[in-house]
């Protein structure tokens, strides 16, 4: 009897139990740009003009309101670093995507993994594909990012992740919510 209530109480720990905390946000801004001499957080709102043209665009909107964080060298903006989340399979992926003062993407870190299976997307081989990528890319999984067997649904959410900050930053600095 203790053996079946033991292997029942095993079977219902939540997907969670894998869950992995990798760095913070903070973390991944000063790994994205250590030649930052500082880091100044930048709150801003898309308008509900901005929303309905980036879900025209073919871009899910999460929310209205976001936090950057910019990386400054002296008077010089050298790219900014926004973080957020996707669920993967049945948990949220949390991820941070550093964009280049050009509007380009820097780097694309995994904050935390949740999920049990998928892990790959923290390869550094996968999350190298975003580099370099812009507004302009298409950022699709099959496209111009490559899936990996296994990791699907975390792929496709990650991607579709990147694609909508890099879209929410274009249209913010366009409107003047961000510096360019």
């Amino acid at each position: 009897m203790r053996v079946q209530i033991a292997l029942a109480a095993l079977a219902a720990l939540p997907t969670g139990a894998f869950a992995v905390d990798y760095m913070s946000a903070e973390q991944a801004a000063q790994l994205m740009f250590p030649e930052a001499e500082r880091f100044e957080a930048r709150e801003f709102t898309l308008d509900a003009a901005q929303l309905q043209k980036l879900a025209a665009a073919g871009v899910a909107p999460r929310s209205a309101r976001w936090s950057a964080r910019l990386a400054w060298k002296g008077q010089t903006l050298l790219g900014l670093v926004l973080a957020d989340a996707v669920v993967g399979k049945f948990e949220l992926i949390n991820y941070a995507v550093g964009i280049a003062a050009d509007g380009s993407v820097r780097q694309v870190d995994i904050l935390a993994y949740r999920e049990s299976h998928g892990h790959e997307i923290r390869l550094p081989a996968w999350r190298r594909q975003f580099v370099g990528k812009t507004v302009a890319a298409p950022l699709r999984v099959g496209d111009d990012i490559a899936n990996i067997s296994g990791a699907t649904l975390s792929c496709s959410h990650v991607t579709e992740g990147v694609r909508r900050i890099v879209a929410v930053v274009d249209s913010a600095r366009r409107h003047g919510l961000l510096p360019t």
